[in-house]
């Protein structure tokens, strides 16, 4: 059973990852300093799967701290690097927050996987890295742009980082970049959780449809799109999930025909901000409260990908449709919201 360091493990879709990692036969442990997560999914995870992962707090930015945990892991095998900051908005806003925690804290992995002589290493990228693209649905031949974000632009850097670090490695890597990853686990027992004000589409959409938020802002609808509205491509979270495990086996089985290869995760199917509200409306029969706003900086027009890549080199097969990721999405907020009242009774009783 090879060992795999999972940083970000926490998190959205660190957490799905880790529970896809476990149902395969690995052995995984976190990084995950929690400044953008809680350990609340720590225990949907260990429902899940009957496992209990250790967590690291740890500031990958501290590179003392971080090589402790690999000195303790002397058998990691591969390391999934999913810890950054991902809010593009925010980016725009605090631009040297960006830049600061995800290209040091990747670096400092890096150092971390060359002095221990890891094989195996993974990066969580994006679809950011297109900018706005010249043609769609792009693939990975497809030209890179000037970035519409400072969250972007650390993508760009972080991959380039990778390949030049993967030119001197003894080991091999993977960038995979991801679309719009949404929806939740089937058991509702993990999900999306952003800390504050959501800066994603879906779960904005699910809180305000449960009344967390009063209101939400469509950002723009004078795109020169179908109807206005941007355009994405939504993939549900535990099939990015499955294609990190399908990547770490890739490398694991040397199918690999260079150092550091590249794949595209998306649904191939190009959503538009409008249509996925009605696709939630549809499988919640609940009508949103939305009215439509400025453009917001940072947004491309429209993106989707071309993933036959995944497809045929890693035998990647999607499992869920919007309406699915719409319903999952929507039941997790369904169960978050019946904790909360349960927290608050228990509170309650005690008080």
């Amino acid at each position: 059973m090879k060992k795999i360091l999972v940083t970000g493990g926490c998190g959205y879709i660190g957490s799905h990852t880790v529970v896809d990692l476990i149902e395969n036969g690995f052995e995984v442990i976190s990084i995950d300093d929690n400044s953008r997560s809680t350990t609340y999914l720590l225990d949907g995870i260990e429902k899940i799967t009957a496992k209990k992962v250790k967590n690291y707090k740890v500031d990958l930015k501290n590179f003392d701290e971080t090589l402790a945990v690999f000195q303790e892991n002397e058998d990691i095998s591969g390391v999934i690097h999913f810890a950054a900051f991902k809010a593009v908005g925010e980016s725009v806003e605090k631009p040297l927050d960006y830049y600061e925690n995800n290209i040091c804290s990747l670096v400092n992995v890096l150092k971390c996987v060359k002095e221990f002589d890891i094989k195996y290493f993974v990066f969580s990228s994006s679809c950011t890295v297109y900018g706005n693209p010249d043609a769609i649905p792009v693939t990975e031949a497809s030209p890179e742009k000037k970035p519409e974000s400072p969250y972007g632009a650390t993508k760009q850097m972080g991959e380039q980082i990778v390949k030049d670090f993967s030119i001197q490695s003894s080991g091999n890597s993977i960038l995979l970049r991801y679309f719009n990853p949404v929806g939740a686990h089937p058991s509702c027992l993990i999900g999306e959780l952003p800390l504050g004000k959501p800066q994603n589409l879906v779960p904005a959409i699910t809180q305000t449809a449960i009344g967390k938020l009063p209101q939400m802002i469509v950002h723009g609808n004078d795109y020169p799109t179908r109807d206005g509205s941007c355009i994405r491509d939504y993939i549900h979270v535990c099939d990015i999930a499955h294609a990190h495990t399908l990547a770490l086996q890739f490398l694991i089985d040397k199918k690999n025909q260079s150092t550091c290869e590249i794949f595209n995760l998306g649904s191939g199917n190009g959503t538009s901000v409008l249509e996925a509200i009605n696709a939630f409306e549809k499988v919640s029969g609940t009508k949103l409260n939305y009215v439509i706003g400025q453009r917001r900086p940072g947004d491309v027009v429209a993106i989707y990908a071309n993933n036959n890549l995944a497809v045929n080199e890693l035998k990647w097969r999607i499992q869920y449709e919007l309406d699915d990721m719409m319903r999952t999405a929507w039941n997790w907020e369904l169960k978050i919201k019946e904790d909360e009242n349960l927290i608050r009774q228990q509170n309650h009783v005690l008080n």
